[in-house]
């Protein structure tokens, strides 16, 4: 069984016991006066208020107690349960102090009327009323200490009990306390994890930074050496053109000559020119 569920079910035999207690309580007061000893019993009425008064904390209690374990009970079903479980407690709480009142007024009501019935008796004269009367005062001294004590222990125990509530709540506190600092531990160490890898991937991107910038200055060196290569062999080239164009414009050189040389073609020499023909001096 779940602990909340556990936890529900104690508090619903607690509910059942205090309910039971504060019915007995209920039902001894509405029966005070009734035996004819009206002294005796109003003075036994301020105790079973208190044991009543008791109950009724008590019961308050379990109410707060079962409030919010009805929200944390595993299923959708479960707390539909709870829920209707603390409302009806509400329901019952207020009959039984309804309850609780009218057995007060019924209790002083029958208090009065024995109590009329006694002084009547007193006022009678005779040695019975004499007998009856110290009889009386004897049980109403004992009574009134008796009533003191008993007042005193109900004290005693409400400072025990309210001691008791707060060590729990203060237990409580500390194990609450006690998991949000776990939780706070777990997160600290995901986020000690997290921080390691950043470091790592920030190692890692500056490397590659480094070596981008190294490959990024080799391919401009390579780059601009190719340029210059570029641009020094067309130089060359406009150089040798001028130096062809002016060749051919002296004539030293014809633009066969050039054509042949560029397609590796042998170029023929040129035809000798025709010896003059022998002229006799026929003086």
């Amino acid at each position: 069984m779940d602990k909340v569920t556990q936890a529900v079910e104690n508090l619903k035999e607690e509910w059942n016991q205090a309910v039971a207690q504060l019915e007995g309580c209920i039902a001894a007061i509405e029966s005070c006066g009734k035996m004819g000893k009206g002294t005796e019993e109003a003075s036994s009425l301020p105790r079973l208020n208190g044991s009543a008064q008791d109950a009724l904390q008590l019961l308050n209690s379990l109410q707060c107690r079962l409030d919010p374990l009805a929200e944390q009970l595993p299923t959708f079903e479960e707390v539909q349960s709870g829920q209707a479980t603390l409302q009806s407690w509400k329901e019952q709480y207020q009959k039984l102090r309804m309850r609780l009142r009218n057995a007060n007024l019924q209790a002083n009501a029958n208090i009065k009327k024995a109590a009329q019935e006694e002084r009547e008796l007193l006022l009678g004269g005779g040695e019975e009323s004499t007998i009856r009367r110290r009889n009386l005062q004897t049980k109403a001294g004992m009574t009134s200490a008796a009533e003191s004590i008993t007042e005193s222990l109900r004290r005693s125990r409400q400072l025990m009990v309210q001691e008791v509530e707060r060590s729990a709540n203060t237990l409580a506190t500390f194990d609450e306390s006690t998991s949000v600092l776990r939780k706070a531990e777990g997160e600290y160490q995901g986020h000690r994890s997290l921080l390691m890898r950043t470091r790592g991937l920030l190692s890692t991107m500056q490397r590659q930074d480094v070596l981008d910038r190294i490959i990024l200055t080799i391919g401009f060196l390579i780059f601009s050496l190719a340029v210059l290569y570029v641009v020094s062999r067309r130089i060359g080239l406009l150089t040798l053109q001028r130096k062809l164009a002016d060749a051919i414009r002296s004539g030293s050189i014809s633009a066969e000559d050039v054509v042949a040389k560029v397609k590796n073609v042998p170029v023929p020499a040129p035809a000798a020119p025709a010896p003059a023909p022998h002229i006799y001096d026929e003086l």
